[in-house]
């Protein structure tokens, strides 16, 4: 039996670890072959051998998002190992979280050359072999900050939020291509960063549950939820969702208050 993603190629940005490394896993599954497209290279080299030695057809290529000739390199490498590339998903990232007045042009810079410039310029590298076959997916990995604003994080939303606008812009301007853009808006997930959150506090566990209990199922997303639904935006399943954005947050940002 064929899987959802048989024969096609993905490359996933930020996939050494956390939502990256289970979208990696769950698109192999699927049958897709697979681009690790890491900066870190311990954890990305680290995520390619675990995936084949359990059979998976995957590439490892250290990535940085925030250089034009990194990515050109990474989609160049897909396209000489598996001849195409079917699928791209901006799924890397970093948290800056300040106060506006306290946000440095250095910080603002970091943010954004990662959060939003990182996704087009990989989509950009992308694109011409997506135009050329007439077909293809991208899903980027938002967040609810792209919608939703908590203090004190600030530029993180105003690049989430830029991210979503890139990706409505995109999804019009090629879907008469065949080319579908579509974003994830996830909110709490149970990766290492929020382990290593809780971690920071003296009782770490009543700081695990404080977080699980702001949200209406007493609890809060886990990596491979959310990688699901990339295979299904990904996928032949969804062949007229464009330029939209599912939320993956168990209904927090519905709530109105605690």
């Amino acid at each position: 039996m064929s899987g959802r993603l048989q024969d096609k190629v993905a490359i996933i940005t930020g996939a050494g670890r956390g939502i990256g490394a289970a979208t990696a896993h769950a698109f192999l599954r699927e049958g897709a072959s697979v681009i690790i497209a890491e900066k870190d290279e311990t954890t990305g080299a680290a995520m390619a051998d675990q995936l084949g030695a359990a059979g998976g057809d995957v590439l490892f290529v250290p990535t940085d998002v925030t250089s034009d000739a990194s990515v050109l390199a990474a989609a160049e490498a897909a396209v000489a190992r598996f001849g195409t590339i079917d699928i791209l998903v901006n799924n890397a990232g970093i948290n800056v979280f300040h106060a506006p007045h306290d946000t440095t042009e250095e910080e603002w810079r970091r943010c954004f050359a990662v959060d939003l410039d990182g996704a087009w310029r990989m989509s950009k590298a992308v694109l011409p072999y997506l135009r050329a076959q007439k077909s293809g997916a991208i899903v980027n990995i938002a967040s609810s900050h792209a919608f939703s604003i908590i203090p004190g994080c600030f530029p993180y939303p105003v690049a989430k939020h830029g991210l979503l606008g890139l990706t409505r812009a995109l999804g019009i301007d090629y879907a008469a291509e065949g080319i579908r853009v579509n974003a994830i808006a996830p909110g709490y997930i149970e990766t290492q960063i929020a382990v290593d959150y809780w971690n920071s506090f003296a009782d770490p566990a009543a700081a695990r549950q404080q977080t699980y209990d702001l949200h209406p199922p007493k609890r809060i997303g886990r990596p491979e939820e959310v990688a699901m639904t990339v295979v299904f935006l990904a996928s032949d399943e969804a062949p007229f969702i464009n330029a939209a954005c599912i939320v993956i947050d168990g209904g927090r940002s519905v709530l109105y208050h605690d």
